[in-house]
Order: C-alpha cells, then structure tokens, then sequence
C-alpha cells in the first residue's frame, strides 16, 4: 500500500491525483445540488469552449464533466501504472520532468478513445433521464422521424430509438424525413434543437481543423 500512496504523490501522477480530488468534490456539490450537472455547457457548439472540444474528440452526448471524469481516471491509473513499474525503478534527477509531461500527454492520448467509448456505452441509460438530454446532447446524431409543420421536426438519436429530440427548422435548411441530423444549438425556452446535415457538420469540422493547423503553423513561423 505504501509504494501505491508514495507513487500517487510523485509527478506525474501528483497532477492526476489532485485533478482527481477536485472531480470528487464537484461530484460531491452535484449530489449536493450546489453545483450544476451542465458546468462546461453552453447552448451552441459554434464557440471554443471545453464541451465543444471534448465533442470534437468523440465525447458527444454526456456532460463534459462526465467524460472528463472518465478521462482522468483512465489517464490517472495508466501514469500510476507507469511510475509503478518502471518510473520509481529509474533515478531520473532533473529529467523527471520533461519525461513526467510525456508520460501525462501519452496517458491522454491512451485514454482519450478508451473514455469516449465507455461514454458511449452509457448514452442509452444516461438519455432516460432529464438532466442528461439538455445541452450536452449537443454534437448527437440524430434520424429525422417526422416533420410537425413548418417550424418544428421530430428525431431519434442515432441507435437509441426510444430517445425523442424536437428540432426547430431555420429557413432555408428544414429537416427532411429520414434525414441524419446533427444538434448544434440548444433552444432552452422551447426545449428544442438546431441542427445541421451531416455532412454538413463533417465539412466544417476538416474545415475549422485546417485553418487552425494553418493559424498554428503561421504564429511557429512568426516566432522562429
């Protein structure tokens, strides 16, 4: 027991001990009802922001606090692992920390699908209830099921048919039957969605990745 203690106090699992501790006591205020369940949230995926990141890495359809939960586990028990049996066995001196920031950015990487799969797993479960089926169902694919006029739509998501988003149409690009959507936009007074095609949502994503590419490699020439 002692080396495990010993090693959860050594960086670089220090930073995932404390990371884990702060997620404990916000889970805490949460059952309290002090802290909201939709901290990162926000009601359109358009902005950088930690949901719209943690759904662009396949984290769509749980609350960010959930899937980051998950991920600092994950991440947290891989650098414990790896102080465990092979970090404590190396006198490393002053190179601990450039290899403890590896062993940090290698143990996201690992858990990052890892994570995103066990959240999948859970959105059939998660969906039955109210307070997973707000904002963070933002970056959810869903079928079209019906139109209701010519302002709202009725959608499934995607492998879940007993999960019921309404969609509000934006002149100009009305969901058609059948049609696989992607939620964009919460509309919190009417309880409904904006959503785009797709595709649509696909090409925007290569599109805003390569011009971040772009603006990263411009600002390392710029500094050189």
């Amino acid at each position: 027991m002692q080396p495990i203690v010993s090693a959860t106090l050594q960086f670089p699992t220090i930073v995932f001990t404390i990371l884990i501790a702060l997620l404990a006591l916000y889970w805490l205020l949460v059952l309290l009802r002090i802290a909201p369940l939709e901290l990162f949230e926000r009601d359109s995926l358009r902005d950088d922001h930690m949901a719209s990141t943690l759904v662009s890495l396949g984290f769509a359809g749980v609350p960010a606090t959930l899937a980051l939960t998950f991920l600092v586990l994950i991440a947290g028990s891989l650098s414990l692992a790896t102080e465990l049996l092979a970090l404590r066995w190396i006198s490393l001196g002053m190179l601990r920390v450039p290899v403890g920031v590896l062993v940090v950015w290698l143990s996201f990487a690992i858990a990052s699908p890892v994570a995103a799969l066990i959240c999948h797993s859970l959105h059939r479960g998660l969906h039955r209830y109210q307070p997973f089926t707000r904002r963070c169902l933002l970056g959810a694919t869903v079928i079209v099921s019906s139109r209701e006029g010519e302002e709202f739509a009725r959608a499934v998501i995607d492998n879940e048919p007993n999960s019921h988003v309404r969609l509000h149409c934006k002149e100009g690009d009305c969901p058609q039957e059948g049609e696989r959507r992607v939620l964009v936009k919460y509309l919190a007074q009417e309880g409904t969605y904006r959503s785009v095609s797709e595709q649509k949502y696909l090409d925007t994503r290569v599109r805003i990745n390569r011009l971040r590419l772009r603006h990263k490699h411009h600002h390392a020439g710029y500094s050189a």
